[in-house]
């Protein structure tokens, strides 16, 4: 019986191990928060997550379930002690990740402007884990930019803003992606103009993080089953959108869209969220993998909120597929 070399029983041990090690499966549940709202991949094994109800980054491994880092923005964001800016959506364009509040007011209505955010972060070079540290300044005139624009007049932000984010015609903003030109676009979960997404392009996102005013480009009409936007993210050459319902109730879904205008998302039927509240999408690099989070703030845990628990007892769920 032949004996293999040890160099080669090494070789095949190595590859063995990094085939695994890719394959290795993301966890179901991931813990320390509830309301996961908006992700990026920082490298092919881990990735940042923002909650909307803290200004906290938190970063994690893709095969463990607990946090590896996080980055405290509070004092970048300058918001007030306990006042949350409800970081809802993230992109990266051109090594930079850029990240946007929900620009609504809260629930019961009342104006926030802590939630009027648009900020960039960037990886910390060398950092083990990866990390990311703050860059700019946060812009907060993008509403007003929005309202000045007059390829939107006609869908009356203004009065959308003077309402709760989930009213009817209420502002919401919830997804954000980059597009091949270096420009974002944002997705809307509230208002439905004739029962329809809208999506904002600003064309200019490297100068408004460094105090320039946005310029606001190319709106488009998502036709996504009279749902919003819930994440949104560029994928091949592509976008993957998360349809969701403006207010609490309703169903979600999974849609492909091309980024051109006037053409219609296509959904993707062979992704089926169950219970999950996906509110996070974010691809994992070279693999062709899309995860997609789970927003469970509201999920009940032992009789209890997830979101009123302490911080080591919160979870929010995960599903890796392949769209």
């Amino acid at each position: 019986m032949k004996t293999l070399p040890c160099r080669r029983i090494a070789g095949l041990l190595f590859t063995l191990l990094a085939a695994a090690d890719a394959m290795a499966q993301a966890p179901e549940r991931y813990r320390g928060l509830c309301d996961a709202s908006a992700a990026v991949a920082l490298d092919a094994r881990h990735f940042v997550v923002a909650d909307d109800e803290h200004n906290t980054l938190q970063v994690f491994r893709r095969d463990a379930p607990d946090a590896v880092g996080r980055v405290d923005l509070d004092r970048f964001l300058g918001t007030e002690a306990g006042r949350e800016s409800d970081i809802e959506g993230a992109a990266e364009s051109g090594g930079v990740i850029y990240w946007i509040a929900s620009h609504g007011r809260n629930s019961a209505g009342k104006k926030r402007d802590e939630r009027h955010r648009l900020f960039a972060t960037e990886r910390v070079p060398g950092a083990a884990p990866p990390s990311l540290r703050p860059v700019g300044t946060p812009y907060t005139r993008l509403l007003d930019d929005l309202l000045d624009a007059p390829q939107l007049k006609g869908y009356h932000l203004k009065d959308a803003s003077k309402l709760p984010p989930e009213a009817p015609g209420g502002l919401n903003i919830e997804g954000l992606a980059a597009t091949p030109a270096g420009a974002l676009l944002v997705g809307l979960r509230n208002p439905l103009p004739r029962g329809r997404a809208l999506v904002v392009a600003i064309d200019n996102p490297a100068q408004v993080v460094r105090g320039q005013r946005a310029k606001i480009g190319s709106v488009f009409e998502l036709p996504l089953g009279g749902r919003g936007i819930r994440s949104l993210e560029r994928v091949g050459n592509g976008y993957l959108v998360v349809a969701g319902p403006p207010a609490d109730d309703g169903s979600f879904a999974l849609y492909r869209w091309s980024g051109t205008a006037g053409a219609a998302p296509v959904p993707v039927p062979s992704v089926a969220f169950g219970s999950l509240r996906p509110e996070a999408l974010f691809a994992w690099p070279e693999s062709g993998e899309v995860q997609l989070l789970s927003d469970d703030g509201g999920v009940r845990i032992g009789g209890e909120e997830c979101k009123a628990l302490p911080a080591s007892q919160r979870v929010f769920r995960s599903l890796v597929v392949r769209p």
